[in-house]
């Protein structure tokens, strides 16, 4: 992209922007918030939104390559632990850290926040695949339901007006602690008697979190229908 036509994007961005609506209900919403606005008000000054973004990727992509590593070195899945709790700090905080400095830039901040995002699940999705612990196949019907499901929230956040962080209860953090409980037990573990059958532990349980994903997803996408139809249903 030419200098000229940033200049021109940018220009036509200039105009007034309202954020959407966040509609966070996970069960540790309300904890967590109380933890990122004390973290942020604590931070040194020399501590950026965009280095907290940067280091929330990072520990994504550290996180897939730690997974590949297992294939050979099964205790590699604890050390995705520790990435996934150094990228709930990254991702988290960087926002919160923006809201408090008052130094917001709402569109940038939205964008990129969940480009990133968008990259640090394939990272870890396909590291998982290549580890062994999930097979390839599950694990690409995670990733079609679950930007399926990103797709929907995002179309929301711009036709309705308001972004939803979480689904039954369930948000980000919930899930790195699920995947981080999973970790644990596959990492002596990987596989599980069910059904009169032997499964690996992540296929399983990719299985039923497709289920559930497809489920919320066809809910979302009926209920938002509705509201935009009923907004502008035409008389006559």
């Amino acid at each position: 992209m030419t200098e000229a036509s940033v200049g021109k994007a940018a220009s036509m961005l200039a105009g007034e922007f309202n954020s959407a609506a966040r509609q966070q209900t996970s069960l540790l919403a309300p904890l967590e918030r109380k933890c990122l606005n004390w973290l942020a008000k604590n931070l040194p000054e020399w501590v950026k939104p965009d280095q907290l973004t940067l280091l929330g990727f990072f520990a994504m992509l550290l996180a897939g390559v730690c997974y590949a590593l297992a294939r050979w070195w099964p205790l590699a899945v604890l050390i995705v632990n520790l990435c996934l709790a150094i990228n709930w700090f990254g991702d988290s905080l960087d926002g919160t850290l923006a809201r408090v400095r008052n130094k917001q830039r709402p569109r940038y901040g939205f964008y990129v926040d969940h480009m990133i995002d968008t990259f640090g699940i394939l990272l870890i999705i396909c590291g998982l695949a290549s580890s062994g612990y999930m097979t390839w196949t599950v694990a690409l019907a995670v990733l079609v339901v679950y930007f399926m499901i990103c797709i929907d929230v995002f179309l929301a956040t711009y036709t309705i007006g308001t972004f939803k962080l979480s689904f039954c209860k369930i948000g980000p953090t919930e899930l790195r602690i699920l995947l981080a409980m999973g970790n644990i037990r596959a990492s002596s573990h990987p596989k599980v008697h069910a059904f009169g059958n032997r499964y690996l532990l992540f296929d399983l349980g990719a299985v039923i979190a497709i289920t559930i994903m497809a489920v919320v997803l066809v809910v979302s996408v009926a209920r938002n229908t509705l509201v935009l139809y009923r907004t502008e249903k035409i008389s006559g």
